[in-house]
């Protein structure tokens, strides 16, 4: 009898316990569960079994000294084996969910940021290089195969298919996701930092801060790279990619004015940007050129900060400009980055030239649906005297252009420009 009333008085305070948390964290869990899983449902519904186990489990082996994180362990375990059984979603998602729920538990040295290790976690070797980064962008950061396709100048279609490929063979072949340990990370930086670079570039894109989602990813990728750069400060392209965001970050707020309308560089007022975010980002620039060893990302930081020079001293400094672009083209070769050369050309040796430097691009389909191409095109044939050609170019980057502040722009240039044509 004793033992029996033991069980039962054990059996009350479980539940007691049980209840208490329920009252006090219930809501609390339930959030942080669907943070991982996306579902709100599947996060009740596995709470729901973590709380039955409570009371399973409790009686026998006494309370937890933390039953909310008890709950919460278990719970996670359980999401992840209902999303197995359900096979909701995809398999590298899962295995990344599972990855994330072992880094939580036990804490790595080499990478303390659970979302930068899930980042190196996608550099394994047996997956292809140019695949990496795209999967970091959907799996870890989120981003959806249509702007994942726009920052690699593809289709949607031919992402889409590039990603399942990718995700059929780590399923096929068993391709592990682990974290690597500290030594192997320089080895497999390249293609995190073009991930967090991408992600940046998609969260600032939202010029005045009204869309909470891009402002948070934004933030996100620039606290990853500054954590690059502690966790890795002797590779000089980490210096290189934190200084280029810190560039763009110092003159974000100055892309609008008090009406919202857009304003190019070469009209922003350099008094608005922020000095010390310029100060910091010439400072890593600095630190990067010490170690000899020049990246892409060095690069482009030497090519924001020559910008900033010009614009705050007034004094041109164009060749400069086309010589780092050159650089750039040697070691990084990309459609984007000889249309910005050309824009650079264009100012020194008039436009006509830089539209001789874009011709062995007119039939790249990687620039057919690329606005700043059809803007870039659309300004060098109205300068060089062809309306009609510069017409229609407009009206081409002004189909394309996203952002409504910067298609007002576009259209009231076309129209200026038709204007002193009639």
């Amino acid at each position: 009898m004793s033992s029996s009333r033991d069980a039962r008085g054990d059996d009350g305070v479980a539940r007691s316990i049980a209840e208490a948390v329920a009252r006090r964290s219930y809501g609390k869990l339930v959030a942080l569960l669907a943070m991982r899983t996306r579902d709100v449902a599947a996060a009740e519904d596995a709470l729901a079994d973590a709380f039955a186990a409570a009371l399973a489990d409790w009686p026998e082996h006494g309370c937890p000294a933390s039953p909310e994180g008890w709950l919460m362990t278990v719970a996670r375990r359980r999401a992840i084996d209902g999303a197995r059984h359900r096979q909701v979603g995809d398999d590298v998602a899962n295995q990344l969910l599972i990855l994330a729920d072992e880094i939580d538990e036990c804490s790595t040295d080499a990478l303390p940021d659970r979302r930068l290790a899930l980042l190196f976690a996608c550099t394994h070797p047996a997956l292809e290089a140019p695949i990496r980064t795209p999967l970091m962008l959907q799996v870890v950061l989120g981003l959806e195969a249509k702007t994942i396709a726009s920052a690699f100048l593809m289709s949607p279609a031919a992402m889409s298919k590039r990603l399942v490929r990718a995700k059929t063979k780590i399923r096929e072949a068993g391709i592990p996701f682990s974290v690597p340990e500290r030594e192997e990370l320089p080895g497999r930086l390249d293609a995190v930092l073009e991930a967090v670079y991408a992600a940046y570039a998609e969260g600032w894109t939202d010029p005045i801060g009204g869309d909470t989602e891009r402002r948070e990813l934004a933030d996100e990728a620039l606290y990853l790279a500054q954590l690059l750069v502690e966790l890795l400060p002797e590779e000089p392209e980490t210096l290189g990619l934190l200084a280029l965001m810190l560039f763009a970050q110092a003159r974000r707020d100055a892309r609008r004015d008090a009406a919202g309308d857009y304003v190019p560089l070469s009209a922003q007022d350099p008094a608005t940007w922020s000095a010390p975010m310029i100060e910091t980002a010439n400072a890593l620039l600095r630190r990067a050129n010490a170690f000899n060893a020049i990246g892409r990302f060095q690069l482009e930081a030497a090519l924001q900060s020559a910008h900033v020079d010009r614009c705050r001293t007034g004094r041109p400094n164009w060749d400069e400009i086309v010589q780092l672009y050159d650089g750039l083209l040697s070691i990084a070769a990309s459609p984007v980055v000889a249309v910005n050369r050309a824009l650079a050309v264009a100012e020194r040796d008039g436009p006509q030239a830089a539209l001789d430097a874009l011709a062995p691009y007119a039939d790249d389909p990687r620039l057919t649906d690329y606005q700043p191409y059809w803007a870039a095109r659309a300004n060098l044939l109205a300068r060089a005297g062809a309306t009609a050609q510069a017409l229609g170019a407009y009206d081409l980057a002004i189909g394309l252009e996203r952002d409504p502040a910067v298609r007002r722009f576009l259209q009231r240039k076309r129209m200026e420009l038709a204007s002193a044509g009639s």
